[in-house]
């Protein structure tokens, strides 16, 4: 299974959000730790927020925070969100499937119960369960936060 890197991304920026609770987390602070552009994470924010998720507050000290708890934020259904219907085969697609051997194909269902098995554990997981390890993260993302300029470093 592969999941995009909008799916990632959506999930960096719940667990940033998580990380920094209650405080709110700037587009660019994302962008700067992860080195993605600041549209790209707007449109992550922008569609987590619409779909509940997150809170977005515009304007000069605007930013986002988590619309509810990470406890009840499940990774699964944000991963639907963001990705759509995971049809890892052609026959996953109904509408799409040229397949002659749908319904009696053991590859097929393979695959079907493999992806059902990998959502699931998905679906065992909330943001708060990655953003647990708040200590080991918060220490690795610090550096990427406060970059320290050429000058300060000599």
């Amino acid at each position: 299974m592969k999941l995009t890197n909008y799916s990632n991304y959506a999930m960096r920026s719940l667990q940033l959000a998580a990380l920094k609770a209650p405080d709110l987390v700037r587009i660019e602070d994302v962008a700067r730790v992860h080195n993605l552009s600041r549209p790209h994470i707007m449109k992550i924010v922008h569609e987590l927020g619409r779909a509940g998720y997150l809170e977005t507050v515009r304007g000069r000290g605007g930013g986002f925070r988590l619309a509810r708890p990470a406890e009840e934020i499940v990774v699964g259904e944000v991963v639907r969100i963001t990705e759509g219907p995971l049809d890892v085969v052609e026959c996953f697609n109904s509408e799409k499937n040229t397949c002659p051997l749908m319904g009696v194909c053991v590859l097929s269902n393979k695959m079907q119960e493999a992806t059902n098995a990998f959502m699931a554990v998905l679906d065992d997981l909330t943001v708060a369960d990655i953003a647990a390890n708040r200590g080991e993260l918060m220490a690795r993302l610090a550096p990427l936060e406060n970059p320290q300029t050429e000058e300060a470093k000599v």
